[in-house]
């Protein structure tokens, strides 16, 4: 497999929504295997197809992964692909959660989501699934899925803060010195 660049802010494919994945073929597995290893040598725990500048709806994730240096010892992986995923049902319970994104590099802020959710996606053989996800992962599936949407974590926190984040990463694209 290979790891593939990570787009970042203010590149303007991460704001326009991905195309559905039309045919599960051994192309698209190799594109999952690519993602599967960028995302784990970022190192992240969730990453959409955009964010390799492949506009699919597409989406891997592993909630229980943790850097070597997170922890001690290399827990197992339990890696999840999904193709053309749709929250269908979501919780009432809200859950709120810091996060990050591999497109926004330093950045964390903390952001409320249904603590719950039900996701329709087709597996790496093209089957059609429907997972129940709660806590960690529900957080995840919904962030890739917005990647997908075209929008990003960053919508969820106040307009003065979100203004600040992407004038730093234009000015850091325009290799302007970044305060």
């Amino acid at each position: 497999m290979t790891k593939r660049p990570i787009i970042t802010l203010p590149d303007p494919l991460l704001r326009k929504p991905s195309a559905p994945v039309e045919r599960v073929d051994d192309e698209l597995r190799t594109l999952i295997g690519d993602m599967f290893d960028t995302m784990y040598d970022a190192p992240g725990i969730g990453l959409a197809g955009v964010q390799i500048a492949v506009p699919r709806r597409v989406i891997v994730m592993d909630a229980s992964y943790r850097s070597a240096d997170e922890e001690e010892g290399e827990a197992p992986k339990e890696p999840i692909a999904m193709i053309n995923p749709q929250i269908v049902a979501h919780s009432d319970e809200m859950r709120a959660h810091e996060e990050g994104c591999l497109s926004i590099p330093e950045f964390f802020a903390e952001v409320e989501r249904p603590a719950r959710i039900t996701v329709r996606y087709l597996d790496t053989e093209g089957q059609e699934q429907e997972r129940v996800c709660e806590d960690i992962l529900a957080t995840v599936v919904q962030h890739e899925v917005d990647h997908l949407d075209g929008k990003l974590f960053i919508d969820y926190i106040s307009r003065l803060k979100r203004d600040r984040v992407i004038k730093k990463f234009i000015k850091a694209a325009k290799g302007e010195v970044v305060a």
